[in-house]
């Protein structure tokens, strides 16, 4: 069983930055999208950012480019979301994901395309 696990989370002041990392761990499984998901209390979990393994192209919700860098580790099988320019609307639930086949570009923000996903790490900006 594959298990995804999350860490940076935390909180900081607007303005400032945070760096989240998923690593997996349990059965081995070969990437081929990465995505990172926020989700705020009452409701649904909304794409944030996604990487295609093979490729190394992003894709970012409009709220986050320009401030938000998805990248990745391939030896480490890791991704990672450097969060910048941090504001209170950005406090969420943040969870990564991982799908090992491959889908059309426009189904990357869906959640439903997603095969593996971590617990969550919480994100807490003050103003």
């Amino acid at each position: 069983q594959v298990q995804l696990g999350e860490c940076g989370g935390g909180w900081v002041q607007a303005g400032g930055s945070l760096r989240l990392s998923c690593a997996p761990s349990g059965r081995t499984f070969r990437s081929y999208l990465r995505g990172w998901f926020g989700q705020v209390p009452g409701k649904e979990r909304v794409f944030v950012a996604a990487l295609t393994w093979s490729t190394g192209i992003p894709d970012y919700i409009d709220s986050v480019k320009r401030r938000f860098t998805i990248s990745g580790d391939y030896a480490k099988n890791t991704v990672y979301l450097q969060m910048n320019s941090l504001q209170p609307e950005d406090t969420a639930v943040y969870y990564c994901a991982a799908r090992s086949s491959s889908i059309g570009s426009a189904l990357v923000a869906d959640t439903r395309y997603y095969d593996y996903w971590g617990q969550g790490t919480q994100v807490t900006v003050s103003s």
